[in-house]
Order: C-alpha cells, then structure tokens, then sequence
C-alpha cells in the first residue's frame, strides 16, 4: 500500500478511519454483557470436555458456628455427559464415620427439566427419591444443597457479565448467573472466573429474598494429563447460620472403565 499517496487523499483516509470503527463498533454490539457471561462461562466449562469419568476420595469437614468439627469419608465417581444437551451422572458413597457408612447420593444431572436424584439410607434399607422441590435442602447436614451437586451443567443458567477485579494474585471476570430451573433455592449467583485458567475460584449464592445466603471458594487447583484442572478444596461459609463446610479431595483418577450401568438405581444397595 502507498502510504505516501494516502497522506494525499483526505477521502482514502476517512474510508480507512470509517472501517475501523464500523468494524469496531459492529463487535461492540454483537457482544452484550449476557453474551460475554455465557462466553466467559462456557470457555470455563469447555475446559473440562473429554474427560470420560473420574474417580476420587476425599474429606467432608463439617463445623458448626461454634467452631466444633466433625469429619466424614466418602468417594465420588462421576459419567462425562455425551454432550451439552445433558448432564452428568455422579454417584456419592459415604464410608465413614459408621452411623453414615453407606449412605449414597445417585444424581443424573438435566438442564431445564428437574434433575433425578435419589439418596440411599442404609439404617433404614430405603431409597429416596429427592423431589425437585427440595433440591435446595442440606445435603446430610452439610451447607453444600442437593442441587450444589447437579448445578454446575452450562445451560442451567442465564449469564450477565458485570465487571473484572483482582481475586487473590489473579485477575477475574465477574459473571452472574441465574438458574433456568425450577425450584432453584438460589435467586442467583456471582461466579468469580479467572483469567488464567479459566477456573471458578469464588461463587456467592443468594437465596429467595435476595440475601446473600452462601459463599464458596475453590482453591489448591492441579492439572491433570496436561488438560484438566480440579480444585482440591471446597470451602461452602453460610453467612448466615455461621456454619460452613469444607471439601478436600485426594488426586482423582480418570478413564477407571465406567458405563451408564454403574449409575443406575440399582447399584445404590450395592454400593457398601
């Protein structure tokens, strides 16, 4: 190109100029605050494809407003969804301490209809099924609800971009989402989603009134086959009972061999 001949046309100029900033403004528009927070969501979620199933062990560590704790052991396997249109399939077993030994929570993850969760009690040798309309209850006295564990599939929820911010040493991009389910405890949600790896690393929940009802902070994340990242810890504050309760993983295994057989009702009296 002729610079030198553009200088000299003021017209030549005033077309380039004109490009860029159609060109500029036509992504503007294109980009609502709704579409970069399904943007910045999805790229997280995306993060996590092809992992087929997992495996991993880890420590419930329960504490009261007081500070007193007490700890449980369990495991969870959990089914890769076979595409966005559905979710997961995740099976909790506890195996400690022995009142709790046993207990079993079997959830098959959906997007708008109500997930299928059904929780085993072994005193009572009796399946449960959750309905939807208490989803948003404890889960065996934690401060993590039944649906804390299905509501992470990406076309849960609406998203909104709102700002970014320092969290921590890393910078964050600042997404409020809203569940598209019914009979969500949660009004919505702010998620904390950094810019390096793209991981959750902080997620407020607010209930039906409005109030801010729970924060979660996942932290010690580990890549895994040079894709994947987990947070090994989970820490869920009740801000306003003072409780909270605390998730620590073990290292997770992948590719173990499970089949959508490992995860139907029946296996739930067959998991202790």
């Amino acid at each position: 190109m002729n610079w030198k001949k553009l200088n000299k046309s003021p017209k030549a100029l005033l077309l380039l100029l004109g490009i860029a900033i159609v060109s500029g403004g036509a992504h503007a528009i294109a980009e609502t605050p709704e579409q970069k927070g399904f943007a910045i969501a999805a790229r997280s979620d995306r993060t996590d494809l092809g992992f087929g199933d997992s495996n991993v062990q880890l420590k419930m560590v329960l504490r009261n407003a007081a500070g007193r704790e007490s700890t449980r052991r369990l495991f969870i396997k959990t089914l890769e969804k076979p595409n966005e249109d559905v979710g997961d399939k995740s099976l909790i077993v506890f195996d400690s301490p022995a009142d709790i030994d046993g207990t079993a929570l079997l959830s098959h993850a959906r997007i708008l209809e109500p997930d299928n969760q059904w929780l085993f009690l072994p005193a009572l040798k009796r399946t449960k099924r959750i309905s939807s309309v208490n989803k948003s209850g404890p889960f065996v006295g934690s401060e993590f609800a039944f649906e804390d564990f299905t509501a992470l599939e990406l076309n849960k929820f609406n998203y909104k971009y709102l700002r970014s911010e320092a969290c921590g040493d890393l910078v964050c991009d600042v997404v409020e989402r809203q569940p598209r389910y019914e009979h969500s405890g949660y009004t919505r949600q702010l998620s904390w989603v950094d810019q390096s790896i793209y991981q959750v690393r902080r997620v407020e929940f607010y209930d039906r009134r409005g109030d801010l009802l729970k924060v979660l902070t996942l932290a010690d994340y580990r890549q895994y086959q040079d894709k994947y990242w987990r947070a090994h810890k989970f820490t869920m504050v009740n801000k306003q009972t003072k409780k909270s309760t605390d998730l620590v993983y073990s290292d997770y295994v992948f590719g173990t061999g499970l089949a959508p057989r490992d995860f139907e009702k029946a296996v739930l009296r067959r998991v202790r």
